[in-house]
């Protein structure tokens, strides 16, 4: 699993929140706290594809060049979250 959001991949140490957060109001440990919040995910009706196309979009916004956010995001489909 690793120490990155296991939604949207995004290194753990990076979320300024330190990781989502479960309905009992600890840590998670394994989603940032952009995808999950209070033990629900904050986009519960994406696709892997789609949290790729957000992802891109969200990086894109912070000033990321289109291929680097692809690059960044190709690896999603295979998180735990869209392994079942």
């Amino acid at each position: 699993m690793g120490n990155t959001c296991q939604s949207c991949g995004m290194p753990l140490a990076k979320d300024p929140q330190g990781g989502g957060s479960e309905a009992d109001g600890s840590l998670s440990i394994q989603y940032c706290s952009l995808c999950y919040l209070e033990g629900t995910f904050v986009h519960p009706e994406f696709s892997a594809t789609q949290m790729q196309d957000h992802c891109v979009d969200q990086l894109r916004a912070k000033g990321m060049p289109g291929f680097m956010a692809w690059l960044f995001t190709r690896g999603i489909p295979r998180l735990e979250r869209w392994s079942h």
